[in-house]
């Protein structure tokens, strides 16, 4: 039994409320169970209550065992002086207020019902790999959407939270903000840190100014993530090499700063040289791009946007000095789904929000036109019957697992309140 099966035992009300008793025998009426506000203090505020026909309005606190009251210290807390009903499972010991006036005890084992503790004792039991891998893929489609919906943007929520704070950083420049996502998602996963930490060295006024010059973007971006620094006779990283100890030295820029970019393990397509090169390109070809960010909406629109090759070196190289078959690196449609997903569409929504709009719905609707993306966590979803149909439901059960089921939140989850339900 945990302490958080109760709160969600008396947060829904599944109690029998017409014959309650305080452990002193007491007859008990709830008129209103309090607001649990998940915070510091009692766990359940501006409750209302009739005990032994005197009413009472203050605060419930609920624990495991009555002696936990003093195990946490409550008495020597202020914050506690209001709780007017101890709800536990199991009543071991009387507790005291300062005045020395005894609490009323509620204890919850006599008046909650068998079924609901079988089927919370089952959905928290110890799984392979969530609690309600057994029962998830028989959940009803309308409460899964719903509840998918609602993880999608809690997920989006919080990007914006870093998306406001990086407008924060650059003193609102919408812009800059663009070009530091951006730049963390070319990176991906096993770089995406470093390009960010690349992005945020350089004031994005100097981007403005370099823009026109597609090599003195090269040169910038590959000499802050020290690509530059090598011993070699190639004729363009020469060039880009001259060029950035120019740029170093005109815009006092360092480098010491910044990690070690990977290549162990990544496909071709994915190595940092290519993906920094798109990013200069990119910018070299779109002015304005948060501008155009911000107004397009099309998935067809996106994929003509982010229709972008590498620099010609590029065709003929993965790496410095070392020739490879002839292929244009372009970027895919998957990577643009990923660069929308993780970039384009928190950015949108955080736009909204600072102008006080809504765009809620375009999103959502863009998100179910993008295909699902593809990892472990979505595969395995998919073994228990749970399978992503677009964008949408994937991030939303990425937010599911690591915020809901890692965490073993299965009362603060839909999901996980109806199985024990039903």
């Amino acid at each position: 039994m945990k302490e958080e099966f109760l709160h969600y035992i008396w947060l829904h009300k599944k109690i029998n409320v017409t014959q309650l008793y305080t452990t002193k025998g007491e007859k008990l009426e709830i008129l209103h169970f309090g607001h649990y506000l998940q915070s510091a203090g009692p766990d359940f505020f501006n409750a209302q209550l009739i005990i032994d026909y005197q009413k009472w309005a203050g605060n419930i606190e609920i624990h495991l065992k009555s002696s936990d009251w003093y195990v946490h210290h409550h008495e020597k807390d202020a914050n506690y002086d209001n709780v007017i009903l101890h709800v536990v499972w199991e009543h071991d010991i009387e507790v005291y207020r300062k005045d020395n006036s005894e609490i009323p005890v509620l204890e919850l084992k006599q008046y909650v019902a068998s079924k609901d503790i079988v089927n919370y004792t089952q959905l928290s039991n110890p799984k392979s790999w969530i609690n309600c891998e057994n029962q998830i893929g028989l959940i009803e489609p309308f409460v899964l959407e719903n509840w998918l919906e609602r993880l999608f943007l809690e997920r989006l929520e919080t990007k914006s939270e870093f998306v406001f704070s990086l407008l924060e950083a650059s003193k609102n420049d919408w812009e800059s903000v663009l070009f530091c996502l951006l730049a963390k998602n070319f990176g991906l996963n096993s770089n995406g840190d470093a390009f960010f930490k690349m992005a945020k060295s350089i004031p994005f006024h100097i981007i403005r100014k370099e823009m026109s010059h597609q090599e003195n973007l090269e040169a910038l971006f590959f000499g802050l993530t020290s690509l530059l620094e090598l011993d070699c006779e190639d004729a363009y990283f020469q060039l880009l090499a001259a060029k950035w100890n120019l740029l170093k030295e005109k815009y006092q820029l360092q480098t010491n700063h910044l990690e070690i970019l990977q290549f162990y393990k990544l496909r071709p397509d994915n190595f940092p040289t290519i993906r920094l090169s798109q990013l200069a390109v990119l910018y070299h070809t779109i002015p304005n791009l948060f501008e155009k960010c911000i107004r397009l909406n099309s998935l067809v629109n996106w994929y003509e946007l982010f229709d972008i090759t590498a620099s010609i070196y590029w065709n003929f190289h993965y790496n410095f000095d070392r020739e490879s078959s002839p292929k244009k690196k372009r970027i895919s449609k998957e990577f643009i789904d990923l660069l929308i997903i993780n970039t384009i569409i928190p950015v949108q929504f955080a736009y909204s929000k600072y102008l006080g709009k809504d765009s809620t719905e375009a999103i959502l609707d863009l998100m179910r036109q993008i295909k699902p993306e593809k990892n472990n966590v979505i595969l395995k979803f998919a073994y228990f019957g749970i399978v992503s149909e677009s964008a949408l439901e994937s991030q939303s059960l990425l937010q599911l697992k690591k915020q809901y089921c890692d965490l073993h939140r299965c009362l603060d989850c839909h999901i996980g309140i109806h199985l024990i339900k039903n």
